[in-house]
């Protein structure tokens, strides 16, 4: 798997990863985005254009976000491989372990 989205991006989806991925396998859940493996040629942008840095190449992905490689995994594995996330448009779901994770404050 090359790069993976982590949990900074939880209902947070800045969506600048969208605009520099060259391939557009960058694919909206409802409260994250997930990146289709086999779409993915391994450039980085995304990474980079990350303002939360929520996304890492995949062998870098910290010990304590390992999930989330597994929670990508997850996602695709009903949908697939459709080769355009911007035609396939927001999923409207996400993996069950995103789904549970606690709300994210949008302030106080």
């Amino acid at each position: 798997m090359p790069y993976v989205v982590t949990e900074a991006c939880v209902d947070i989806k800045d969506n600048s990863c969208i605009v520099e991925c060259p391939v557009d396998c960058i694919y909206e859940g409802e409260r994250m985005m997930y990146i289709q493996p086999m779409e993915c040629i391994d450039c980085g942008a995304c990474e980079a254009a990350c303002p939360v840095q929520a996304i890492y190449f995949s062998p870098e992905v910290p010990a304590e976000l390992e999930q989330f490689v597994g929670y990508n995994e997850e996602f695709f594995a009903e949908i697939g491989s459709p080769r355009s996330a911007r035609k396939f448009g927001k999923s409207g779901r996400d993996v069950p372990g995103v789904a549970a994770l606690p709300a994210k404050g949008t302030g106080s």
